[in-house]
């Protein structure tokens, strides 16, 4: 069990200063990035994999597990996961909080000896080089971890004025190292890469090796609690899904009483912080 998930003296101790971090997050100032209250500053190569690990999934661990062998044969280099501000902003997600993500996430970085967790003002993986660049100068290499289906988008055209200047400046600060998903694998990246308007940049993106048996677990299927879905989430993630309830409705007793367990939990975090928790 992690002893940042729940309310013992000393969690309120470390969720109140990573709500301190939140607090100090504009999404709409300059691109910016703080490591999660504990964890390392960036000081060499490193591996960013930002998402919204609502809930971190057994295919998110694998991703990092990849990850984290890659920055062990490409030393010095270390293995960061992300969450910006700027997209749960978007998303508008009350539950589970962006503070017990935070949490719940940081307690799996602690398999990777050496990693840690960083958080951004923006969204973009542009903006988040830019971050990096400007917090911590003794970082070379930048490389973000993503998922098939980002890399599609990210060279899709429709999504840009000009596209090929947008991943100018992109690559310009970072690389992107892409892991399989569904049935895309190894060989469609390559495809991809082949084709005449991507070729320039195919020296920027580099393929991570995923077995095909994380290609298909969706966050969405787990948060539904569809059947099965125990099965594609991490030890860690299920206890804190028991305790909290934060993906289940709420529970009706026998006498008509109503107990929405999250919903307690989050006016206790209010008491606690002083403010609505982020």
């Amino acid at each position: 069990m992690s002893e940042h998930l729940y309310l013992t003296p000393h969690n309120r101790r470390y969720l109140r200063a990573i709500q301190q971090s939140l607090d100090t997050l504009d999404p709409r100032g300059k691109p910016l990035v703080l490591p999660l209250p504990g964890s390392p500053r960036p000081t060499s190569d490193l591996i960013v994999f930002t998402g919204s690990f609502n809930p971190p999934t057994l295919a998110h661990l694998a991703m990092l597990k990849q990850a984290y062998s890659y920055t062990r044969s490409h030393a010095p280099m270390c293995l960061y996961a992300a969450m910006s501000k700027q997209t749960v902003d978007k998303e508008n997600i009350s539950r589970p909080l962006f503070l017990d993500r935070l949490a719940l996430l940081d307690r799996l970085m602690r398999r990777f000896s050496g990693s840690g967790i960083l958080l951004f003002n923006r969204g973009l993986y542009v903006e988040q080089a830019q971050a990096i660049r400007q917090s911590f100068p003794r970082v070379r290499t930048i490389y973000f971890l993503i998922g098939f289906d980002k890399i599609v988008q990210i060279l899709d055209p429709h999504y840009y004025t000009d596209r090929d200047a947008a991943l100018q400046e992109l690559f310009a600060l970072a690389k992107l190292l892409v892991a399989p998903r569904g049935e895309d694998g190894p060989e469609a990246l390559q495809a991809l890469l082949q084709q005449e308007e991507n070729t320039r940049f195919a020296r920027y993106i580099e393929p991570l090796p995923l077995s095909n048996a994380y290609r298909e677990i969706s966050a969405t299927h787990i948060r539904n609690q569809d059947t099965g879905y125990t099965q594609a989430i991490p030890h860690e993630v299920w206890r804190f899904m028991w305790r909290t309830r934060a993906y289940a409705p709420p529970l009706h007793t026998t006498n008509g009483e109503t107990i929405d367990v999250y919903a307690k939990r989050v006016r206790e975090l209010t008491r606690l912080l002083g403010t609505p928790p982020s």
